[in-house]
């Protein structure tokens, strides 16, 4: 008996992935627990595994396709089901389009059905065009019948119209007009599209900008003493052992929200969420965008162990390593974009949490003494929060305790 293949949600608030690659063949012999392909989320890419042993057969979607969850995308076989016969010819479709993604209807249609909603198959024997295809056909003044079908069952789809195409100039994509875009946008561009973590990404900060009542807060640490420890302490480390002032930052952030307990929240319609622990995101630049993994219960670990952790969790991060629980949850995010020379800036707010630091660069600038006019190492931050949570007051008291930390890091090693 054939068992269905269901792309499951592998992360909350996950409705699509893409197929990224798959690791087993069809027809070829799987193990239950064996990975049989590598999925593509929002914010990582995570191996699907076999539920059963048997043949792999039926796969309906090619390495690319942005597949709906709970979508049927092939099955698991015994040895002399006709899936292995048929699903041989559906496997061999070399590009699957994305925008021709199946309705819900369709993803909870049974296996045969959805698999023929799928490759195209047309019984009648009409020319069979996937809607993509006709489009550019028809915008480019393509025959349809003089074009040679590579999808399945010799469906025509969008790689075999522009395969035809010789633009002069192939490193750039002509568009066509887009409704909603002014004519002076019509010049010779290339079209990225969105991935899936951009989309995320999209998503999540229209909510957030849209929906979570922003103030903010800045204060400029006096960075002297910091600097003078950290040389102190890296002196006997090796080079990739040494700690960052980006690792006394964290440390100092999960002290002052170990003073604050009220600051530590996240905001839900029915109630505060107060956390007993902290746990803090630290945001990661990846290829595909930024992603922010937790380094858990910061208020008890030591500088070392949190360096330790956060060189780990963005080295897995830029190569799509994280599993969901490694970035998934925190109430407190802090981005830093001092390596890049900014001076300052404000961070929009990760729902559900309720605060973000942002930092910039150190720099030597003068400073007042009394009478005085000196130079000094300052670092300028800035924390946004949500004024449902947090009130003004508080705010500044956290801000405040950072600061103490910052500038009396001698306390962090305590």
């Amino acid at each position: 008996m054939a068992q269905e293949i269901i792309l499951p949600a592998l992360s909350a608030g996950m409705t699509e992935a893409v197929i990224a690659r798959w690791l087993k063949s069809h027809g070829e012999l799987v193990r239950k627990g064996d990975a049989i392909a590598e999925v593509e989320t929002d914010k990582a890419t995570m191996e699907l595994e076999a539920q059963a042993d048997g043949y792999l057969a039926g796969i309906a979607f090619d390495s690319g396709a942005t597949v709906p969850v709970n979508s049927i995308v092939g099955f698991i076989v015994q040895k002399g089901d006709d899936l292995l016969v048929e699903g041989r010819r559906g496997s061999q479709a070399k590009v699957r389009e994305q925008p021709e993604r199946p309705t819900k209807r369709q993803s909870d249609m049974g296996g045969q059905a959805a698999s023929s909603q799928i490759t195209g198959v047309n019984e009648s024997g009409k020319l069979r065009a996937s809607p993509l295809a006709k489009r550019i056909a028809a915008q480019r003044g393509i025959d349809l019948a003089t074009v040679t079908g590579t999808g399945p069952g010799g469906r025509i789809v969008r790689i075999d119209v522009e395969g035809i195409l010789k633009p002069e100039r192939p490193a750039i994509a002509i568009e066509t007009p887009t409704p909603g875009l002014s004519l002076s946008d019509h010049r010779p561009h290339i079209s990225i599209p969105h991935s899936m973590m951009r989309r995320a990404i999209a998503r999540r900060l229209l909510e957030a900008k849209t929906t979570v009542p922003h103030f903010y807060l800045h204060a400029e640490c006096r960075m002297e003493p910091l600097l003078a420890l950290r040389t102190e302490i890296n002196v006997s480390r090796p080079a990739d052992q040494r700690i960052s002032v980006n690792d006394f930052i964290v440390k100092a952030a999960a002290s002052a929200l170990q003073a604050h307990p009220k600051a530590n929240v996240v905001w839900t319609d029915q109630a505060l969420l107060q956390f007993s622990e902290v746990d803090i995101s630290v945001a990661v630049a990846t290829d595909g965008g930024l992603i922010t993994p937790i380094i858990r219960e910061a208020n008890h670990k030591g500088l070392g162990v949190i360096s330790e952790e956060v060189r780990d969790l963005a080295s897995r991060a830029r190569e799509g390593q994280l599993r969901p629980s490694e970035y998934q949850g925190g109430s407190f995010s802090i981005s830093n974009l001092g390596m890049y020379g900014v001076s300052s800036f404000t961070a929009i707010i990760n729902p559900p949490q309720s605060a973000i630091l942002a930092v910039g660069a150190i720099e030597r600038r003068p400073v007042v003494d009394g009478d005085h006019v000196s130079s000094a190492e300052l670092l300028m931050c800035t924390l946004s929060l949500d004024h449902r949570c947090i009130d003004g007051a508080l705010g500044a008291q956290l801000l405040a305790s950072f600061k103490e930390a910052v500038e009396s890091p001698l306390r962090l090693l305590v």
